[in-house]
């Protein structure tokens, strides 16, 4: 990810998926990778969503600093969206137990 909140913005793309689909080991698998990019392109951690009528609101940890950035919901649910309406397109691939 060349800019920080591109790196952001692909990490809470994902991260909306997984929380909607916790057992689609696809979706838990990018989410880690995004926030591996996070920390070792970046230097970001501790990631917090939150959300209001219009944004979501991510505040992380950079480079000792609490930060925060935004993202339109309209925008960030677009990946869920297109699941959730052609669920047949994308397969749920459960999380395998160790």
């Amino acid at each position: 990810m060349k800019t920080l909140k591109d790196a952001l913005y692909n990490w809470l793309t994902i991260r909306v998926v997984y929380d909607a689909r916790p057992d689609d080991a696809a979706a838990k698998e990018t989410v880690e990778l995004f926030e591996e990019i996070l920390l070792s392109q970046h230097g970001v951690s501790d990631m917090e969503i939150s959300k209001d009528k219009t944004m979501y609101h991510v505040s992380y940890k950079h480079e000792g600093e609490i930060k925060k950035d935004r993202f339109p919901i309209i925008l960030t649910d677009i990946t869920l969206n297109q699941i959730n309406e052609n669920p047949e397109r994308y397969e749920n691939y459960p999380v395998e137990e160790d």
